[in-house]
């Protein structure tokens, strides 16, 4: 597995209920569910994804975050809820965080960091919006529509009261560097968090 994914692995306890949201062809579930034990279903709206969660035997659910909302889950009802390379592509982050752990007691977090500094050089010397391996489109046909940085992360889960209970970083191949680690906002390509309310 990527090593993001690898990551994320080390933080779900054995047997753990998870959600994963976006959560594409099912590799990190399958995976979980061999290696950990874990137990759980998978939100996904693409057909080809759906067909192939079902084909490793991830149970998965055709959903959309976005006008579907996760109403139909009880408060507290996993252990953890997962959001890989997702969170920007949605309306409203907030709500989507908000939702996460009104539904688990942890949720896991990945996003591209718009604060990469290739990105800033890009963006500084053509004067147009930045593509890269990790944001591979055009300003105008993008599925990521709220971009954001560590620090901008941080500043949403200080305003909300969550808990970052482990924060790391990879490059675009999804590789821990030691230099990412040193100066995340700056040479940091995808942001990994693990968070909480604070009263857990």
């Amino acid at each position: 597995m990527r090593t993001d994914l690898q990551i994320i692995e080390q933080w779900i306890k054995p047997g753990s209920h998870v959600l994963d949201l976006g959560c594409g062809d099912g590799t990190l579930l399958d995976h979980l569910q061999r290696e950990k034990q874990a137990s759980g279903f998978g939100l996904e709206i693409n057909p080809d994804h759906i067909t192939t969660c079902m084909s490793r035997g991830v149970a998965v659910i055709e959903q959309n975050l976005d006008t579907q909302g996760l109403q139909n889950f009880d408060d507290q009802s996993f252990d953890v809820v997962l959001m890989t390379q997702a969170l920007q592509a949605v309306r409203r982050p907030d709500k989507v965080l908000d939702e996460m752990l009104r539904l688990g007691r942890e949720g896991i977090v990945t996003f591209p960091n718009f604060a990469y500094w290739r990105l800033r050089w890009y963006l500084m010397r053509h004067g147009r919006m930045p593509e890269s391996e990790t944001l591979p489109y055009r300003w105008y046909n993008t599925p990521n529509i709220h971009l954001c940085t560590f620090k901008d992360f941080e500043a949403l889960c200080y305003r909300k009261n969550f808990r970052i209970k482990n924060r790391t970083v990879v490059d675009g191949d999804h590789q821990d560097r030691w230099f990412s680690r040193l100066w995340p906002n700056m040479l940091g390509q995808i942001a990994i968090y693990r968070i909480t309310r604070q009263e857990d």
